[in-house]
């Protein structure tokens, strides 16, 4: 097939959209990503991609066009710009791409409006566009709190349900999303199909090294990689690590950057935890086999609100690649998968203090951390890998293609 593939977000910027791209290639399709410059998550245009440089690269075999937009910093309406930006230069360079493609395929983060483009191209050639959500719209934004009354959100649910309603077939990263796309958006004809993520070979540790500590000698490490962002509610492992600072083995290490991170490094000061939650900020995926390997479990929270709660994490898949235990103040979605595999504690979103609490039990549990981490492993090889994935995908696009 000969793949366009439209995306705000591309390498170097850590999305799995990469890794799928180029997985592509070497099964020998031919690929076109439609992206902007490089900015997530600092909000900064990445060194050596400003004007004019780089508007056309060949990566791993995958042609990436990048269109200018305006980077995201660190206020919405910054944010607010860099997605408009997105949506008008990409649509302007839809205009002038090739007719030839045989299907477009739009990785849906935030914004949905990055689904535009697509759309105009399919309204120009008539080919089908296959929609990969991983964030519900307008819920992702409302999260950050734009009330459902509000004329902002009642416009962003317009859009949404125009871009969601005018793709060909819509794939969902979440059992939960296929409820909200039925009983919100008001999907009633397009095929909606459940296709997890899948985790990077770089996270694929040995089993039997992953699940020993390699800190100091009765170190506990936890370890959250990922965003820094507001939806992921990292305050709330920080309010947990007070909650135990008596405790002398315990360290908290937050590997990532994002919108929040500033915020929870003064929370960290004003605790006066410095000597035990330890930030690294944004750090490749090649370097992240060392961070899990010395990790004890691995953490993953969100903000508590229904819509987010349907989101199932991609550190989640990240994490029971490594084989790692995971302890989670989460609801939804990554809650099921987490205590239908057995791979760790939950307890409610945003609630330090219960928080706290499981991360005593499964310290007073040693001899149930090898168990959590085999069952990671087991429930990631059953159903997040990534010949899943591929299969999963190219079985969608050639259903569509079948149908032009």
């Amino acid at each position: 097939m000969k793949i366009l593939v439209v995306s705000q977000y591309y390498h170097p910027e850590q999305f799995r959209i990469t890794d799928i791209c180029e997985t592509l290639v070497s099964l020998g399709h031919e690929v076109v990503v439609l992206t902007g410059l490089p900015n997530y998550p600092q909000g900064k245009i990445y060194p050596g991609y400003t004007w004019p440089k780089r508007r056309y690269e060949v990566i791993s075999g995958v042609k990436v066009i990048r269109v200018p937009i305006i980077g995201r910093g660190n206020n919405f309406i910054r944010l607010a710009m860099n997605y408009v930006s997105f949506l008008l230069t990409a649509t302007i360079k839809t205009l002038f791409l090739k007719k030839d493609f045989d299907i477009v395929f739009v990785y849906q983060l935030s914004p949905i409006t990055m689904a535009i483009p697509a759309l105009l191209y399919k309204k120009l050639t008539g080919k089908k566009v296959l929609l990969y959500c991983l964030d519900i719209w307008p819920e992702s934004i409302a999260a950050a709190g734009i009330g459902q009354s509000s004329y902002i959100y009642k416009f962003l649910l317009a859009i949404s349900r125009k871009i969601y309603k005018n793709v060909d077939r819509i794939l969902v990263s979440s059992y939960s999303f296929i409820k909200y796309f039925k009983d919100i958006i008001g999907i009633e004809l397009q095929p909606i199909n459940y296709l997890p993520q899948h985790a990077e070979e770089q996270y694929y540790l040995d089993i039997n090294h992953a699940t020993r500590e390699k800190g100091d000698k009765g170190t506990v490490n936890l370890l959250f990689a990922g965003n820094v962002g507001e939806m992921q509610s990292v305050e709330t492992i920080i309010r947990a690590a007070a909650e135990l600072r008596a405790i002398d083995q315990l360290k908290w290490h937050i590997v990532g950057d994002g919108s929040a991170r500033l915020k929870c490094e003064e929370l960290v000061k004003h605790l006066g935890l410095e000597d035990k939650v330890i930030f690294y900020g944004h750090r490749p995926v090649s370097e992240m086999p060392q961070f899990f390997s010395m990790a004890s479990a691995l953490l993953v929270t969100l903000k508590n609100n229904e819509f987010i709660s349907y989101t199932l994490p991609g550190k989640v898949q990240s994490y029971m690649a490594a084989g790692k235990p995971i302890i989670g103040a989460i609801n939804g979605e990554a809650r099921r998968v987490i205590e239908e595999s057995g791979c760790g504690l939950c307890c409610d979103a945003e609630d330090y203090k219960a928080l706290a609490n499981i991360v005593k039990q499964f310290i007073s549990i040693p001899e149930k951390h090898k168990e959590f981490a085999l069952n990671s492993r087991k429930y990631y090889e059953e159903n997040f890998t990534k010949d899943i994935f591929i299969k999963g995908l190219l079985n969608n696009l050639n259903k569509l293609i079948e149908r032009c």
